[in-house]
């Protein structure tokens, strides 16, 4: 009897911890010289996913439909000596659309300024308290996954409930305040570069960009999530959050925060407006044209 209850314990302590990602942390390293044994970065890879999907980042329960589907790729370019490798990490989400198969992408970004320190078997930890820990090099990987996962989290909340994700752009605002420093680290300070850590949570709890909020909500839950029952009304939502994203853009030009909104979505904004009545393809192709440079040669099939 005191074996099964001990089994059942066991049982519903990892029922009860329902992490909130599904998530593939993948190593690419064919650019580093041969010189490295290759095995290293087999064992971070393993010991990334473990970090990632086995630790709580969030007070709440998911069930296993529930979990955000999240993609990591590290692909290091180069071998900077004394374990510390430099690198370009990708980061995707996507979010399941209500009543259909389809998943939207939440967000598609990359991230050229990654430089860390890792020993082969040593364990990749976090400790919020303490984000640049006794080595910033070695802290700098955790500390970066645990940025974009509280942007990843906020993304998926604010997309299914008003301001949902606030805790959590907090969180990674919190991490980029108290990020590690060195002179071999970048990314996290508000020169460093055009597109960086700090802009992108700006953009996310900065008050000029309250509007982006709105935009998330009304794009995925009052837009992609109504299609299946109405579709002119979801589409009508869609229209919303571009107007909402327009009027950062006037207020806010060329902002990080509008250039990750889009990144990703082109095919899936033309697919949404193709079948849309002329008015208002119209005013998507336009504010689209306005909104999303890089992609406005698809927004012409918007005619």
């Amino acid at each position: 009897m005191k074996k099964i209850a001990f089994i059942l314990a066991i049982f519903l302590s990892q029922v009860v911890q329902g992490q909130e990602l599904q998530a593939r942390f993948t190593v690419m390293a064919n650019r580093v010289s041969s010189q490295v044994d290759k095995k290293i970065f087999q064992t971070l890879q393993s010991t990334v996913n473990n970090f990632i999907n086995n630790r709580k980042w969030s007070s709440d329960n998911f069930q296993p439909q529930e979990k955000i589907k999240c993609n990591f790729l590290l692909t290091i370019d180069q071998d900077l000596g004394s374990n510390v490798f430099k690198g370009t990490l990708t980061i995707q989400a996507a979010r399941p659309v209500y009543n259909t198969t389809y998943e939207s992408p939440l967000i598609n970004y990359q991230d050229a300024d990654v430089t860390f320190k890792y020993v082969e078997f040593q364990p990749v930890e976090f400790n919020e308290n303490r984000v640049q820990g006794n080595d910033p090099l070695a802290a700098n990987l955790p500390a970066l996954l645990a940025y974009y996962i509280n942007i990843i989290i906020g993304l998926d909340y604010d997309s299914f409930s008003p301001r949902g994700g606030d805790p959590y752009f907090q969180k990674a605002q919190y991490i980029v305040n108290n990020a590690p420093e060195s002179g071999q680290l970048s990314g996290w300070k508000a020169f460093d570069g055009v597109r960086n850590r700090y802009k992108l949570v700006e953009g996310l709890v900065d008050s000029r960009f309250t509007l982006v909020h709105d935009a998330i909500y009304s794009y995925y839950r009052s837009g992609l999530d109504q299609f299946f029952e109405n579709e002119k009304g979801g589409r009508s939502g869609i229209l919303n959050a571009l107007n909402y994203l327009n009027t950062i853009n006037i207020e806010n030009p060329n902002s990080m925060i509008m250039q990750v909104f889009f990144q990703g979505k082109s095919t899936e904004l033309v697919r949404i407006f193709s079948k849309a009545d002329q008015n208002m393809k119209v005013q998507a192709r336009d504010i689209l044209s306005r909104l999303d440079i890089t992609n406005v040669n698809a927004y012409k099939e918007l005619r």
